[in-house]
Order: C-alpha cells, then sequence, then structure tokens
C-alpha cells in the first residue's frame, strides 16, 4: 500500500513513568500554550518514545452492522435512528478473514474488527473468538470492538490471544448523559476494567464535534490520562454527521487547529499511548493531518470505509506519507 518501513533509525529513548495524576487545570493550562510551544512540548515528548517518522497503519470492518439497541446520538447503526443503515447478522469467519488477507497485503498491520450490538451474545463468542485467531495467524495484530464486556467474556478473547479491545468513552462524563442514556458513563469504565484484569491491550478514545466544549473534550482526555494504565491506542474521531442522529442537529464540525490542539494535549498526558487519527479524518486537509502528526499523531485507519463511514483512500494516504518523508512502521 504504502511501501514498508526500514528499521528504526532513531532509537527510542527512555522516559520517566507516564503520570496518572493530571488534573483538567493542568491539561487546559497546556491546551492553552501558544500553538508553536504547544506543538514544541508536543513533539519533543513524542520523540522520546516514539519515531516520528513512522505512520502505524489499520484496518477496521464492520463484522456486524445496524440494529444495534444503544441509543447513541451520533451512531448509525443505532436501531432508534432511521438512517437507512439496515440491519445484517454476523459475517462469517472465512469472510472477515479475507478481508483481513487483503487488508494485510495492502500494508496495515492491524485488523479491527466492530459489532453494532450492546454487548456479545455467548452464542456469538465461538466465531469472533476464531476471526481472532484467523488474524493473528495473518501475521497481524488483533482488535474487536464488541460493545460492553463481561469477565468471561474477556477471559475467552485473552484465551484465543487478542492483542487489542476497543472501547471509546466518547466524551466527557459531564455531557456523555446528552449523547447516550442506554448505559452510563461508569458502564464504559467498568468495560474498561474488564479488560484490563485480562492483561488486553486497551483501544480507548473519544469524539469532537458533536456539541461539546473544549473543556468537555479535555476532561475526557484527562478520564484517560488518570487512568492507572494509560491506553495503549487512543482513537480521536471527529463526527461524521449521520442524518436521521439526535447529535446532527448540533454537530459543529471541529476547528482544525483545535484538533491539532486536542492531538497535542493527548500526546502530552499519555505518552507511552498511540494516538490515532480515526473517524472523520476525510474532512481534514493533507497540511491539517501534517500538522497533527508533528504533534504527535502516530496511527491512522486505512481504507475507504470506516464501518459505515467514508475514509480517505489508501493512495491518497500514500502520496501524504511521500510528500513528507514519512513511511509505515512495521509490527516491532
Amino acid at each position: 500500500m504504502m511501501g514498508t518501513s526500514r528499521q528504526r533509525d532513531l532509537p527510542r529513548r527512555q522516559v520517566e513513568g507516564p503520570r496518572s495524576d493530571w488534573s483538567e487545570a493542568e491539561a487546559r493550562i497546556i491546551y492553552d500554550l501558544p500553538f508553536p510551544d504547544l506543538l514544541l512540548r508536543a513533539q519533543t515528548v513524542h520523540r522520546q518514545v516514539f519515531n516520528a517518522n513512522e505512520i502505524e497503519t489499520a484496518t477496521l470492518l464492520s463484522i456486524k452492522t445496524g440494529g444495534c439497541a444503544e441509543d447513541c446520538g451520533y451512531c448509525s447503526q443505532s436501531a432508534k435512528w432511521k438512517t437507512g443503515v439496515k440491519a445484517a447478522k454476523l459475517m462469517q469467519v472465512d469472510e472477515v478473514l479475507a478481508d483481513a488477507r487483503r487488508a494485510r497485503d495492502a500494508g496495515a498491520t492491524r485488523f479491527c474488527m466492530g459489532a453494532a450490538w450492546r454487548s456479545p451474545k455467548d452464542r456469538d463468542m465461538k466465531a469472533i473468538c476464531a476471526m481472532i485467531q484467523g488474524v493473528k495467524k495473518l501475521g497481524m495484530e488483533s482488535c474487536v470492538t464488541l460493545g460492553m464486556l463481561n469477565p468471561k467474556q474477556v477471559q475467552q478473547l485473552a484465551e484465543v490471544g487478542l492483542d487489542y479491545c476497543n472501547h471509546n468513552i466518547d466524551t466527557s462524563r459531564d455531557y456523555y448523559p446528552e449523547i447516550v442514556t442506554t448505559r452510563s458513563f461508569d458502564d464504559r469504565l467498568e468495560t474498561l476494567a474488564n479488560v484490563r484484569t485480562q492483561g488486553i491491550k486497551l483501544c480507548c478514545g473519544g469524539i469532537v464535534g458533536m456539541g461539546e466544549s473544549v473543556d468537555d473534550r479535555i476532561s475526557m482526555l484527562v478520564t484517560l490520562a488518570r487512568l492507572d494504565q494509560h491506553p495503549e491506542s487512543v482513537p480521536l474521531n471527529m463526527l461524521t454527521p449521520i442524518a436521521g442522529t439526535p447529535v446532527m442537529e448540533r454537530a459543529e464540525p471541529a476547528d482544525p487547529i483545535a484538533f491539532v490542539r486536542l492531538v497535542a494535549l493527548a500526546r502530552i498526558l499519555m505518552p507511552h499511548s498511540v494516538v490515532r487519527l480515526s473517524a472523520g479524518r476525510e474532512s481534514l486537509s493533507d497540511e491539517a493531518q501534517a500538522l497533527c502528526f508533528l504533534a504527535g499523531a502516530n496511527s491512522i485507519f486505512t481504507g475507504d470505509l470506516l464501518l459505515t463511514a467514508g475514509n480517505p483512500s489508501r493512495d491518497r494516504d500514500a502520496a501524504l506519507l511521500g510528500r513528507l518523508g514519512m513511511r509505515v512502521a512495521e509490527l516491532p
């Protein structure tokens, strides 16, 4: 897809352990720094842990689309909203692995599988586990987003070697009831805790552009940065407004400079986490994406579709990384 990575030519340096005692006041001061100072600080932190010229690539597939019982106000797959997305059954294992193989051959190093439901049923776990095992046999990292997970389900996922579990907190605790009412913010945190008990890596971030304030965005990141162990991946999504969803009525396009500031803050608060540009990247110019990379973002989703939303083409990504002199990271 975008070429292969060469051997890392900038060794990672050891830094002090990440903090878990950030306050929202501290984070706001950092966020409000003059833009050049903020980017310099973020880039300095980034280079202490990562190769600043490498970008991790992942591909996301919807393995079960539509018909979700949750009422997430931004989601086209909720059964409560009339968005035109039809409910479908869980995909067959061989279909999923065929997609994973194509993603690997196109250069992706991680394959993420998303299912639109409140939580998986026990009868679904066998197929999901088979998908995870198949992805790993292809030499890729595996990731799933399955809604709420109980301890038994997490144990099953750990036994087949799941690498990452995605479960976003979406927004701040205060703003969360404006977005979702069918489960609480603490329900989200409980699933994160269940995943951690089995040693599975966390992929957890949120969405901007849903009518929330800057303070809500900062609070969301501080919540993650105050976990005893920071998420290994932090996806930052810009809302893709979907007709028929309640959030569509109050959606406000994220200002690119404000989004870059958020990326920089995530990098500073969680220096060892991979920060991923996720949904909504189509709306960012090449220049805005370059600023995000400078601010510490070091992962993107590749492929034309993210669940039900559009995404930049692989050719566009390849051209951008080529212009920037950056390269795709290989698995360690």
